[in-house]
C-alpha cells in the first residue's frame, strides 16, 4: 500500500465518522487556505533557503550552516502530535533515513510544537531524526508556509476536537505550517521543493529519494 493510500484510509475512517456539517467546514478551510494564495509564497527550488537556529527535542541548538557543511539538508514540516495524516507521513519518511545518510544528507523535522511532543513523536514512531521547535511558526514564515487557523475551523479543532493549539505550540496563534518537504543544498540553494495546501495528500519518498541522488 502506497504512503496515499495509507492516507486516504485514515481520510474515510475519520471523516466516515464525523457530521457531515464538520467534514464540510474541514473541506472548507482547505479550499480558503488554498485561495489566499499562499502556495505561490513557498519557496522554490532555485531559491536561497532561510538559515535557522533551532532547539531540537534534547534541547540542543542545531544550526543550518554547521549541517550545510557536511552536506544535504532535507527538510520536513511537521503540524503537530495531534495531526494523524502528519504521523503517518513522518513515520514513513523515518524508513528513508539510512539512504538519505547514504547519500550526504541530513533529514530533519521543523513543527510549531513544544519539545515535550517532538519528543512524544520521536519516541511513538522511534525516529531516527530531530524534530526541531519553531518557535510562532517564525522559520515557517520565511520559507513561506505559515497560515493561521481562524473562525469555523478553528472552533471545530478546539472545541469539537479537543486540539488546543495554544497548548501544543505554547502560544495562542493558532498559526501553523503548510506541510512541506525541502532539499537544501549545501550551497544553501533549495534544490527540490514540494507541498501541498490539501495536509491529507502527501508525496511519495521516492520522489525525494531520486531527487537526492541527482542532485
Amino acid at each position: 500500500m502506497t504512503l496515499q493510500e495509507r492516507l486516504d484510509k485514515i481520510k474515510v475512517k475519520i471523516e466516515s465518522s464525523l457530521p457531515q456539517e464538520t467534514v464540510a467546514i474541514m473541506h472548507q478551510g482547505n479550499a480558503d487556505l488554498e485561495a489566499t494564495g499562499i502556495s505561490n509564497n513557498v519557496l522554490k527550488v532555485g531559491d536561497l533557503a532561510p538559515t535557522f537556529n533551532l532547539k531540537n527535542q534534547n534541547d540542543e541548538l542545531v544550526s543550518s550552516k554547521e549541517l550545510l557543511k557536511s552536506g544535504s539538508i532535507v527538510l520536513t514540516f511537521y503540524r503537530g502530535v495531534w495531526c494523524p495524516y502528519c504521523n503517518t507521513d513522518i513515520a514513513n519518511l523515518n524508513q528513508y533515513t539510512d539512504e538519505m545518510n547514504g547519500l550526504n544528507a541530513t533529514m530533519l523535522g521543523i513543527s510549531p510544537q513544544l519539545p515535550i511532543y517532538n519528543q512524544k513523536i520521536i519516541s511513538q514512531e522511534h525516529l531516527n531524526f530531530d524534530l526541531l521547535t519553531d518557535n510562532h511558526n517564525s522559520i515557517a514564515e520565511a520559507f513561506g508556509l505559515r497560515w493561521e487557523m481562524k473562525g469555523a475551523l478553528k472552533s471545530v479543532y478546539k472545541d469539537k476536537f479537543k486540539i488546543n493549539l495554544a497548548d501544543y505550540n505554547g502560544d495562542d496563534s493558532w498559526t501553523l505550517p503548510v506541510p512541506v518537504r525541502f532539499i537544501i543544498g549545501a550551497d544553501g540553494l533549495i534544490k527540490y521543493a514540494e507541498h501541498s495546501v490539501d495536509y491529507t495528500k502527501r508525496p511519495d519518498p521516492t520522489q525525494l529519494i531520486h531527487a537526492l541522488k541527482n542532485k
